[in-house]
């Protein structure tokens, strides 16, 4: 009896719920949001035309754009970090305020390439102990984030003001 998410993460499970099967799979009393991280507008635009389920982005780079054709949020690897930010140009968006969303999203997009130079959860972990928040050790088969990668990943930390 609990609300179900949708997860349509091609990249972590190898498959694309079309946008029909999504609308199937809406017309369940249980399961009312979907994470698209497929990376399609096209396919987002499908599923909004065909049922009325949330959506919310699963990838930080594409929240604004799914948000202006109608998603409502995002589930962010970006905002373990920098929550307040994410927070204020979802906020901003979903009033309607595209022109300052759109500043926002443009000034967080180096800290979202940044969050994926390397296989999530690497460098949001990595990110997390240099401005001193342990989120623990990774697991195998994940290992520490490389030499050059973190490198890279301070100096955009530094440059947008994280560091």
């Amino acid at each position: 009896d609990i609300p179900i998410v949708l997860y349509n993460i091609p990249g972590r499970t190898n498959i694309t719920m079309e946008p029909a099967t999504v609308a199937r799979l809406a017309q369940h009393p249980n399961i009312d949001t979907i994470k698209e991280a497929t990376g399609s507008m096209d396919i987002a635009t499908e599923i909004t035309s065909l049922c009325d389920i949330h959506i919310l982005s699963g990838d930080d780079t594409l929240t604004l754009p799914l948000m202006s054709l109608g998603g409502r949020g995002v589930i962010s690897v970006l905002s373990n970090l920098l929550p307040d930010r994410v927070k204020a140009m979802v906020d901003v968006a979903k009033a309607g305020k595209f022109a300052v969303a759109q500043q926002l999203h443009k000034a967080m997009f180096p800290l979202c390439k940044a969050m994926f130079v390397e296989t999530n959860p690497v460098p949001i972990k990595a990110a997390m102990a240099m401005v001193g928040r342990d989120t623990g050790e990774l697991r195998l088969p994940l290992t520490p984030i490389s030499t050059d990668h973190k490198a890279q990943l301070e100096r955009v930390l530094r440059e947008k003001g994280v560091l």
